[in-house]
């Protein structure tokens, strides 16, 4: 997905203006919850996101979703991660 078509769906799906994140190369968060929820856009990079026993990784153009309050970890790649993100 390009970021055009993700802002228009976000837009859409009621979430106010998406942020750009930047998280260093080779860091791992243990498993934490957002009192939000989140969807983005990969633009640079890659992240590994673990809910339970099932873990996805998501490259650029791919999308990810987290509703609010759901556990998870995440890793980011050898050359880091930035996200477009919305959240609400």
């Amino acid at each position: 997905m390009n970021r055009e078509a993700f802002t228009d769906m976000l837009t859409h799906e009621g979430f106010p203006d998406a942020v750009l994140v930047t998280r260093e190369p080779n860091v791992a968060m243990e498993v934490h919850t957002h009192p939000f929820e989140a969807k983005a856009l990969i633009v640079e990079g890659e992240l590994q996101i673990r809910v339970g026993d099932d873990e996805r990784l998501y490259r650029v153009g791919d999308v990810f979703h987290l509703p609010a309050n759901v556990a998870h970890a995440e890793r980011y790649g050898p050359q880091g991660v930035t996200y477009l993100v919305g959240r609400k």
